[in-house]
């Protein structure tokens, strides 16, 4: 509905300044407060059956009835309304429903602070020096209540057939269990579908990782529909492998490059992690599995007097590495230059540090949740060179891909 030039022109003839529009008493909070009272008593016309200050017989023995005050928390602040009433008071507005306190929109406000990982307290207070709205723990919690519904169809829609690549990875959350704070592992599968796009697959929370609870998580996916998983890219969990081989027995298994040097450089200190960390590229950036130990016997020629222990971890773990080295080029550029589950986790770690705990698994839940939608608008993008990356993928796995 257009507002014609002559209905403006006669709101701002007296216009001085932004705040006649914005400010406190401005003309966007009259307008908003004429416009609900209107479309109340135009609502309440059409269920008594008779229109205002009517004088004709009426066809109802209800009337209208006076009206009661309510303060609406509105993006322009505290907005006082006059509601109509009805004589059997079974009259309820649509566009303003009992028990409401808020007018459209504040919802969504609260959810988009809330994804942002801002906590209960810091939303409160947000809103009432932004808007001078108090807003109780309640309304907040309440507002993200609604989130639940929308996580449970989340968690149970279908997947695709097919994803070359899935990265399986788990974080420690603290979590109140039984009035005591108990670290809980949260599992987040993160896939790179056909369009070499990032897609979150499902996430979930048990009392810690586990070969056992991945199993449970793998069976949900092939339950979702997922059918194949050309390369599943995991940490160094003991009896990973096996889960997996289980439920999709095709699957090449690939020990996570990021997470191998990611725990290389947990101990090294800040004035050598630049050095080390370039030295430890042209490991699993080599040609070859001969060139590969060629670096890696030179890394350790080089650093074992100060940290002989990453060599030591590299060596030992080679069975699971070495499945990378027989990868062409695009196919290990699509595991380890995307940095797709060290991003994904640091996006959760940054809106999870605000909060020493969760009060509940499920209010974890719902926090991460909302906070990947958010973050996951911006996958909109291939990862880079990802064409070549899947004909490669033909080449490799034959039938199993169907472009």
């Amino acid at each position: 509905m257009a507002i014609t030039k002559e209905v403006l022109d006669e709101l701002l003839k007296e216009y001085r300044g932004p705040e006649d529009i914005t400010g406190p008493d401005g003309l966007l909070k009259q307008l908003t407060k004429a416009l609900i009272e209107r479309a109340m008593e135009a609502e309440l016309s059409e269920h008594v059956g008779y229109e205002k200050h009517d004088q004709s017989e009426k066809q109802t023995e209800n009337r209208r009835n006076g009206k009661t005050k309510k303060t609406l928390r509105t993006d322009q602040g505290p907005l006082e309304i006059a509601i109509p009433r009805d004589r059997e008071g079974t009259f309820e507005p649509a566009i303003i429903p009992k028990h409401q306190r808020e007018f459209k929109g504040f919802d969504d406000k609260i959810l988009s602070m809330y994804a942002r990982g801002m906590t209960t307290r810091e939303i409160s207070g947000h809103l009432k020096e932004i808007y001078g709205v108090e807003v109780s723990p309640e309304l907040i919690s309440r507002a993200t209540d609604s989130v639940k519904e929308l996580l449970d169809s989340w968690r149970n829609r279908n997947l695709d057939p097919l994803y070359p690549i899935v990265f399986l990875d788990a974080l420690m959350l603290n979590v109140r269990d039984d009035g005591k704070v108990a670290k809980k592992a949260l599992y987040v599968a993160l896939g790179i579908n056909l369009e070499g796009k990032k897609e979150l697959l499902g996430l979930w929370i048990d009392q810690a990782e586990g070969a056992a609870f991945w199993l449970r998580v793998l069976n949900e996916l092939k339950n979702r529909g997922v059918q194949d998983i050309l390369i599943a890219a995991v940490d160094g969990l003991s009896g990973f492998p096996e889960a997996i081989r289980t439920v999709f027995p095709k699957t090449e298994i690939q020990l996570c490059i990021v997470h191998m040097v990611r725990n290389s450089l947990k101990f090294v200190p800040y004035k050598d992690r630049k050095a080390v960390a370039a030295d430890l590229k042209k490991v699993y950036t080599a040609a070859s599995e001969e060139a590969a130990l060629e670096e890696l016997q030179q890394f350790a020629e080089r650093w074992n007097t100060k940290y002989p222990l990453i060599s030591r971890t590299w060596n030992n773990r080679w069975p699971e590495l070495v499945p990378f080295f027989k990868y062409p080029e695009p196919i290990r550029k699509a595991i380890y230059t995307t940095n797709a589950i060290e991003s994904l986790n640091f996006s959760i770690r940054k809106i999870t540090r605000n909060r020493l705990s969760f009060p509940t698994t499920e209010a974890a839940m719902k926090l991460v949740f909302m906070a990947l939608q958010n973050i996951s608008k911006k996958w909109t993008m291939p990862i880079r060179d990802w064409g070549m990356a899947m004909h490669q993928c033909s080449i490799f796995y034959g039938d199993r891909v169907s472009l």
